[in-house]
């Protein structure tokens, strides 16, 4: 399961930051289950002994009924004792934590994790419950609220940020079990997701970006009439109005236009990859962004990027237009 090695980094990164802060079953209308309080949990143990289960997987037999299970209301929330120390180094790279969540959108690939963490300390030192629509991620604060939506199929949910990762390359955020599910991505193990933060003092702004996400860059959050009610809802757009999301690896975005032509004939000698250069603008300046694909899938991406790696052009990163 591709789940299972991107969730195994995250937990090996989630420990990290924990140390860094401290020194850092079937359709039920209930839960099937909450963090098991039997589980001892010693977070200064290596990650190798931390948990009982050595492989990441599903809790097994059929799944819940998501329609069940009550998404969560965003409100503001202190920042957490743990979990957001900035900056942080996991796998030696660093990451620093965004001092809010206000307008943050990232499009890329969406993992999750399940059974192997369930009952286990978050970042923040809450019990990751698998049955709760919650995500890791990198960089937002804990805890924040996003909405995350599968570019595929358009559904959406609404998460709880409270851990973080995942640390696996080429991946953006890694949902809970019930979020991967209602997301439609859970078999698969990866999916191609938008992810925008919610400001719960302003859930109305989430409302009115929302329907089918289009091409980067993705537009700002726009003010718009206060709407009263206090739970935003979950439907996906019609299906005539979703389109696929094309999958790239960028190779690197270059303001001087040879050096663009320069590092795609790179790349193009390496036969790696259907090659193409990209015009378009960043902060109003003309940038032209070398990139491979489309390709099939997350699986793909992957692949690449260590062939892309070897060229001596940096560290690529996935890319997903409409």
């Amino acid at each position: 399961m591709r789940a299972s090695a991107a969730a195994s980094l995250l937990r090996a990164g989630a420990a990290a930051a924990l140390l860094l802060i401290t020194g850092c079953g079937g359709h039920k209308t209930v839960r099937p289950s909450s963090p098991s309080a039997s589980r001892i949990d010693d977070t200064s143990r290596p990650q190798s002994s931390r948990y009982a289960q050595d492989g990441d997987s599903g809790p097994g037999g059929a799944p819940p009924d998501v329609s069940r299970i009550p998404e969560p209301v965003p409100k503001s929330e202190p920042r957490s004792a743990y979990g957001n120390k900035s900056p942080y180094e996991v796998r030696g790279k660093t990451y620093s934590v965004l001092p809010n969540a206000s307008g943050y959108v990232e499009r890329g690939i969406a993992s999750w994790y399940g059974n192997k963490f369930h009952g286990y300390a978050t970042s923040n030192f809450e019990k990751y419950d698998m049955y709760a629509y919650s995500a890791a991620h990198k960089t937002l604060p804990l805890p924040s609220y996003a909405r995350v939506t599968n570019l595929d199929n358009g559904a959406s949910v609404i998460v709880r940020v409270n851990d973080r990762g995942p640390f696996a390359e080429n991946r953006v955020i890694d949902l809970s079990y019930v979020a991967a599910i209602k997301l439609g991505i859970w078999q698969k193990g990866t999916g191609l997701v938008e992810v925008r933060a919610i400001d719960p003092e302003h859930p109305e702004r989430d409302a009115a970006v929302r329907g089918p996400a289009r091409a980067t860059p993705v537009p700002a959050l726009v003010q718009s009439p206060p709407a009263p009610p206090a739970r935003i809802a979950s439907a996906a757009p019609p299906p005539e109005k979703i389109h696929k999301p094309e999958l790239y690896l960028q190779v690197g975005a270059y303001s001087d236009q040879a050096n663009a032509e320069r590092a795609a004939l790179r790349v193009r000698s390496a036969q790696i990859g259907e090659v193409r250069v990209v015009e378009g603008t960043s902060n109003g300046n003309p940038v032209r962004r070398v990139r491979i694909g489309p390709l099939r899938d997350a699986d793909e991406a992957d692949a690449l990027a260590p062939k892309v790696r070897a060229l001596g052009l940096g560290e690529p990163r996935v890319a997903i237009d409409n």
